[in-house]
């Protein structure tokens, strides 16, 4: 029959044995332990320290103390403690001759010490410490006994570092795959869907608790086959062969519950083991939107751009080669009218050619402005009489209220603007009036050049300060590279001010824009 100490203490072992297999937080754990320690050894107080590579010794929980006692315990434990890896230095007679020293010196001896050192695989991962008001004598049972309860203690607390290190891991695997731009997702071998980001769900539309669990096949939905082959004929085909072998795929997505479209570019990359058994597919989702537009640019650049160039080289090559004719004799009156034509078409080259670089130092924030005192309703009167010259169908007219401020801008600039507006007007409307009007606001003022022309159809409206962009029915009646509103789009917001389209289908239209007052002397 053992004894009540020998039961207690069995009991005790028993119950550290379960907190090996049923406790991985590790404070909890620690707090645990702790108790066990200090009733175990008729202890009234007692702290766990734990050691790390980066940040030395620290006690991680303590009972019977205050936090300022803690404190100063904390910096004898660095003072003293060796720190070795070496378990012999930490043989139980060892760490009690430690304890006593730190004890004698932190209660100027009034307490005693006992320690049981943490160790795993001759590893040194902590100290418990227990304290008590009288010396204690222990038997080799009851070291032996005490040695056991530390190892089990040991193992159970390097569980539990290992538990929160590898939670600690994925919060970080979480939080920068939910940081990134690019969806991603964590396929199984089966094809379901083991994590999911939200930049996923945001570019899908899809809710972001409804991913995971899903099969791949259930939320990669292609509106039409992709370029490519897709995750299934790729894997039909034996993919991976090797862990670099990634497998891009491009095409258009099925929105979530919607009859939209997003394309995207989907690269896989395969996670193997060392034994080459696949283990994940990881899927990035890059929303390719942008690549789209910008390659569609590039593409109506080249179609314009050949179209606007075609014309003119084909009609100046056609005059002049014409006029060198040696076998026909031209009179005064074609030779002029086809030198107008070669000079009217060599200036619409070099237009075109001037509005491209102005596209491009705009863009580029390379081309600076000149300014100076601007008026507005002067400027417009010039205007209004360079282009009533340019048209017999049309009514030009310039409408400003009294005293309208001086604005501080580039006056070319402003000029290039109303230009291209009157000239769209002259351009879009076979007939009827324009006019250039302002308004005065408290920060700002408004100009607008109206027309009584067809009017912008409500699907063009979003695009038609867009670069290149021409509506089709524009595009069959008139000459253009589709330049004009981006440009004069740049220059407004170059001088901070915004521009807009106030205009109904069938009742003519109405562009505005606005520019900041600057409060002159003389206005």
């Amino acid at each position: 029959m053992l004894p009540d100490i020998r039961v207690r203490q069995r009991d005790y072992l028993l119950e550290i044995a379960q907190s090996l297999t049923q406790e991985l937080d590790l404070d909890k754990l620690l707090n645990r332990i702790l108790k066990i320690s200090i009733e175990m050894l008729a202890g009234n107080s007692g702290v766990i320290a734990l050691r790390s590579e980066d940040r030395g010794w620290r006690i991680r929980v303590f009972h019977g103390f205050q936090k300022q006692y803690i404190k100063y315990l904390e910096k004898l434990l660095t003072q003293i403690l060796p720190v070795s890896n070496n378990p012999e230095k930490y043989e139980f007679s060892e760490v009690n001759h430690i304890i006593k020293e730190i004890t004698q010196t932190a209660s100027m001896g009034l307490l005693s010490g006992v320690g049981l050192p943490l160790v795993v695989r001759e590893n040194v991962i902590g100290v418990i410490y227990i304290f008590r008001n009288y010396p204690g004598i222990y038997s080799r049972n009851d070291k032996a006994l005490l040695s056991s309860f530390a190892d089990q203690a040991a193992i159970a607390v390097q569980n539990a570092l290992l538990y929160t290190q590898i939670k600690e891991e994925k919060q970080r695997l979480d939080g920068l795959l939910d940081s990134t731009a690019d969806g991603y997702l964590i396929i199984a071998p089966d094809h379901r869907i083991e994590r999911a980001n939200i930049a996923f769900a945001s570019i899908l539309q899809i809710p972001f608790d409804s991913i995971v669990g899903k099969y791949h096949d259930e939320v990669i939905l292609w509106d039409k086959p992709p370029v490519g082959l897709t995750l299934q004929e790729a894997e039909a085909g034996g993919w991976p062969l090797t862990p670099n072998a990634h497998l891009y795929v491009e095409g258009d997505l099925k929105l979530y519950n919607n009859q939209l479209t997003i394309p995207v570019g989907i690269t896989y990359s395969p996670l193997l083991s060392d034994e080459d058994n696949l283990i994940n597919i990881i899927a990035n989702i890059r929303d390719i939107s942008n690549y789209r537009q910008a390659e569609e640019l590039k593409n109506t650049f080249m179609s314009v751009i050949s179209h606007e160039l075609k014309t003119p080289v084909a009609l100046i090559k056609g005059y002049t080669s014409t006029l060198r004719r040696e076998d026909a004799t031209w009179d005064r009156e074609i030779i002029e009218d086809s030198l107008e034509v070669i000079e009217e078409e060599a200036d619409r080259l070099t237009m075109l050619i001037e509005n491209l670089l102005d596209a491009t130092r705009l863009q580029a924030g390379g081309d600076s402005l000149k300014r100076s005192d601007i008026s507005i309703p002067d400027l417009s009167s010039k205007l209004v009489e360079r282009f009533s010259t340019q048209t017999d169908n049309h009514i030009i007219s310039s409408d400003f209220p009294p005293n309208f401020p001086i604005i501080l801008g580039d006056e070319n600039r402003i000029r290039q603007v109303l230009s291209n507006l009157i000239s769209n007007s002259i351009k879009y409307s076979t007939d009827g009036n324009i006019k250039i009007s302002g308004q005065i606001r408290p920060n700002l003022v408004i100009i607008c050049v109206s027309d009584e022309g067809p009017g912008i159809s409500p699907d063009d409206i979003p695009h038609i300060f867009d670069r290149f962009y021409r509506a089709q029915n524009a595009v069959k009646r008139t000459k253009g590279a589709g330049l004009g509103l981006f440009l004069s789009k740049a220059i407004i917001e170059a001088h901070n001010g915004r521009i807009w389209v106030d205009t109904k289908l069938g009742q003519g239209t109405r562009i505005c824009f606005s520019l900041p007052r600057t409060l002159q002397l003389h206005e």
